[in-house]
């Protein structure tokens, strides 16, 4: 209701009825300042009663923009009455000489709705404001990532790429604009060669930042490569980025297949944590899994990554995949979408042919990324 002593404006012609139902309104919590024209109200008024008779058709509409404005009237048949209803004003009442109370509490609620309804435009352009400031905000960070992607990128290696006579070929598709998985593969020495495939968990900004920080120390990692150490590289690799993620302390962990190749021997180090699925071995058109376990990389602290060795054919090619991919295929269960996935590798000799046989939406639940290494029959 309406505050102590609120301030109404009375708009009719000097005289008895006037008076008397200025009266009236004052019997409530009101002060009534009664005045024949619109002009001689002060600013401070909360509420217009006003009569048919008291204000020109054509002034209605200006005094209802004004103030909020109660009508009233002897008869509910006056055409001047007709003509406020139609210039929007809703709240009337008929004789209210008979209905005090009721125009007393018509007032009040009035008054009430009005404040309301000045309370609901402020919020509603403050509203307008923080949406404004939100879409501007969302385009930067938009702006943002699309930059940072491109960074991202050019951090992979080239696509396809050849070390000595294996040749690696991949596909990155990141759901939102940076992504959390990541890939490379690089020349130690004039006999091997390292790889990693890394699946970063959840992703945007902060797990893409995991995979710079992984470039970073690849570079490093082949900075301090030594070629008796080839067998225990990859695990002591894992090791070292287990300890950089836990230290980093931003709640990052990671699923990490590493290896390096021997060339000369046609064979695989390698050393895994979490990984899934689990690399997948293509030999003509039989298709294995590579045994091995491991830790998740950054979730435990002096924990050990295990080492495993695998005597590869002259003609080979190596499967990886990031778990987004298990979203795109078929069957109900973990194990009926890695049959689905075997089953589809042993159809495909490129990446493109596996991608090509993904049920892809408009948008990828995770980041999935595809990487083959194929080998040892390129030049």
């Amino acid at each position: 209701m309406a505050n102590s002593r609120t301030l109404i404006g009375l708009l009719d012609q000097p005289g008895a009825s006037r008076d008397a139902l200025a009266g009236l309104i004052g019997q409530g919590h009101f002060a009534v300042l009664a005045a024949a024209h619109a002009e001689e109200l002060p600013a401070e008024v909360a509420l217009v009663v006003a009569h048919v008779r008291a204000v020109p058709r054509q002034d209605w509409a200006a005094l209802a923009a004004r103030w909020p404005t109660i009508v009233i009237s002897e008869t509910r048949f006056d055409g001047d009455l007709l003509q406020a209803v139609d210039a929007g004003l809703i709240d009337y009442l008929v004789e209210p000489q008979c209905h005090g109370d009721v125009l007393r509490r018509l007032i009040g609620r009035s008054i009430e709705h009005h404040r309301l309804a000045q309370e609901y435009a402020r919020d509603r352009q403050r509203l307008a404001e923080l949406n404004e400031s939100l879409e501007t905000h969302l385009a930067m960070l938009r702006l943002d990532q699309q930059a940072g992607w491109q960074i991202q990128r050019k951090l992979l290696p080239a696509n396809p790429v050849t070390r000595h006579d294996v040749t690696a070929e991949y596909w990155l598709a990141p759901s939102l604009y940076l992504s959390g998985d990541f890939l490379d593969f690089q020349r130690c020495d004039a006999r091997y060669s390292f790889f990693y495939f890394v699946d970063v968990s959840g992703h945007g900004a902060s797990s893409a930042f995991v995979t710079v920080l992984l470039k970073y120390l690849s570079n490093r990692w082949l900075s301090q490569w030594r070629e008796q150490n080839a067998s225990d590289f990859p695990a002591q690799c894992l090791t070292e980025l287990n300890r950089e993620l836990l230290e980093t302390g931003i709640g990052k962990h990671a699923t990490v297949f590493a290896g390096v190749l021997d060339h000369e021997r046609h064979y695989l180090h390698y050393s895994l944590g979490a990984q899934m699925p689990m690399p997948l071995l293509q030999v003509g058109r039989e298709v294995s899994v590579l045994s091995g376990e491991g830790p998740p990389v950054g979730l435990f602290p002096h924990v050990e990554f295990p080492t495993y060795g695998y005597a590869l054919p002259d003609a080979f090619r190596l499967w990886l995949c990031s778990d987004g991919i298990l979203e795109c295929l078929a069957g109900d269960t973990l194990d009926q979408r890695l049959v689905a996935l075997k089953e589809r590798v042993a159809q495909c000799a490129r990446v493109d042919a596996l991608k090509d046989a993904l049920v892809l939406g408009d948008e990828l639940p995770d980041d999935l990324t595809i990487m083959t290494l194929s080998g040892f029959d390129h030049a």
